[in-house]
């Protein structure tokens, strides 16, 4: 393998694909929200490869966005831009590649679907620059995951009905509990190059923001379960969320950089456990 390409490998993070995990299940969950059941499998294909080329046209961006800060932090001072493997013009060239062929995707759905990407691709490039400006960059983050749900309403039924936004709340909030466990690992370096977080702005504080998160969504996955009218399967899947929840607390309590990257890591499980339940419940439905 030629040195460029792994440069490029590196880039969109393609051999650690938690990122596109964390946009792919909760885009899984409204698409088979919306269709009742099994959704259409173009759209389904769709939505499984924008998931992958949006977070790695993610992963360009942000990389460009910090280039001047990557180098001074240890973890990430190997990055391509921070080493110069990859030029700032040939980033951001890349970038416009993966959302042309991201669009090119979009543009086999309906208009709606079509309208609501442009969104989808200017919550992903605003991300990455908010480190600078607000303590709260991990809810544009969170945005930006969740953009999918209402693109996958809009897809399957045409609209995007207010208990869509429903779905798009909890991955939001979601967003705010593996993404500020994840910052914690940061937060030494980002105080000295001056980028912002939630792990930064909580402090000591941090286990009862990140617990009091959990409530919330655990609170609106409970409403999705209302609203949708689903039964058993799905709220045992939530009994599940809510241990893992609590086991996740009892690492982040001693705030250790590495049980905390842990947490992150792990943290799509809970998409999967989720979208388990909700399949199951269709599933059982027609059986």
């Amino acid at each position: 393998m030629s040195k460029k390409l792994q440069a490029y490998i590196d880039l969109t993070r393609f051999n650690r694909p938690i990122g596109t995990y964390l946009v792919l299940w909760p885009a899984l969950w409204a698409l088979w929200l919306a269709a009742d059941g099994v959704p259409d499998l173009w759209i389904l294909t769709v939505f499984v490869l924008g998931a992958f080329l949006m977070r790695s046209a993610g992963c360009v961006i942000n990389d460009y966005a910090d280039r001047h800060f990557d180098g001074h932090v240890q973890r990430t001072c190997c990055r391509p831009l921070a080493t110069g493997a990859i030029s700032e013009k040939e980033a951001l060239s890349f970038f416009v590649v993966l959302c042309i062929i991201a669009f090119g995707l979009v543009l086999t759905l309906n208009t709606l679907t079509i309208l609501l990407s442009f969104g989808a691709v200017f919550l992903a490039a605003l991300y990455p620059f908010m480190k600078r400006h607000t303590h709260w960059p991990q809810a544009f983050l969170g945005a930006a995951f969740a953009w999918a749900i209402p693109m996958g309403f809009a897809a399957v039924t045409g609209e995007v009905s207010v208990a869509a936004w429903l779905v798009f709340a909890a991955t939001m909030i979601w967003s705010l509990i593996y993404d500020t466990a994840y910052a914690v690992g940061d937060m030494q370096d980002d105080l000295k190059v001056g980028i912002k977080s939630t792990a930064i702005l909580f402090g000591d504080k941090i286990v009862g923001w990140i617990a009091f998160f959990q409530l919330i969504m655990l609170s609106l996955l409970i409403s999705m379960g209302w609203a949708f009218e689903l039964q058993a399967p799905y709220y045992l899947s939530l009994l599940v969320v809510g241990w893992w929840f609590a086991s996740d607390l009892e690492k982040i309590v001693t705030r250790c950089p590495k049980d905390a990257f842990q947490v992150f890591l792990n943290n799509h499980w809970i998409g999967v456990i989720v979208l388990i339940g909700i399949i199951s419940d269709f599933a059982l439905r027609y059986v």
